[in-house]
């Protein structure tokens, strides 16, 4: 009963810290190879939805990983995704940091999108560690697909995003790689289809709201 109540507090918690709190990195900002370049307002507006974006993306990994962490009964897995979701932490302070300095904000609808991400979280969870793992590791691959997007459409002088997608990109190819390593099962092709339409979804609307 105890150990049920304690797993709620944190889910509660983790909610709370990531739709309401200011995210605190461990690592410092990645910095960039060369001086950002003057943007224009139609650049800025971009560069500002891009982060936007991705942000979502951070916020949807804490609740990911917060909801596996809660149903594995694996006490080496759950450190493993509470691990993951601390790292996940320093993208979330760092595209927050970008939105700020770009006089963006993030999107309107992050505790919509913090509530599926949590809901599908448990569903993977609840199939198994393997395909929990599985997941995680398709969901990291399409991450970093989507990453790269995103550098091919910044604005040239944005060497500021690029420099914290750039690390974001290596983190996120690291956690797919701990999650094979691990004994993640490849998933099936039907569920990587619906993941990359609810991922088209979230993105399309996170440009702009």
């Amino acid at each position: 009963m105890n150990r049920s109540l304690d797993s709620v507090l944190s889910v509660a918690d983790a909610a709370l810290r990531t739709l309401f709190a200011t995210p605190h990195a461990t690592r410092p900002t990645p910095s960039p190879d060369t001086p950002p370049g003057a943007l224009t307002d139609a650049e800025r507006r971009e560069a500002g939805a891009l982060m936007r974006v991705n942000h979502v993306g951070e916020v949807c990994a804490q609740a990911l990983y917060t909801a596996q962490a809660a149903v594995t009964r694996d006490p080496a897995l759950r450190m493993h995704f509470n691990d993951a979701a601390r790292e996940e932490t320093d993208h979330l302070a760092w595209t927050q940091q970008r939105l700020d300095e770009l006089g963006s904000r993030p999107s309107v609808l992050n505790p919509v999108w913090y509530i599926g991400a949590f809901g599908l979280g448990l569903v993977a969870g609840r199939l198994g560690d393997a395909l929990s793992l599985g997941f995680v590791a398709e969901t990291e691959r399409q991450v970093e697909a989507h990453l790269d997007g995103h550098l091919d459409r910044l604005p040239t002088g944005d060497t500021a995003s690029r420099a914290v997608i750039d690390q974001m990109k290596l983190d996120e190819a690291r956690h797919a790689s701990q999650a094979w390593s691990a004994g993640a099962k490849e998933l099936p092709p039907p569920a990587k289809m619906l993941m990359r339409a609810a991922a088209k979804v979230m993105t399309t609307v996170a440009h702009r709201i």
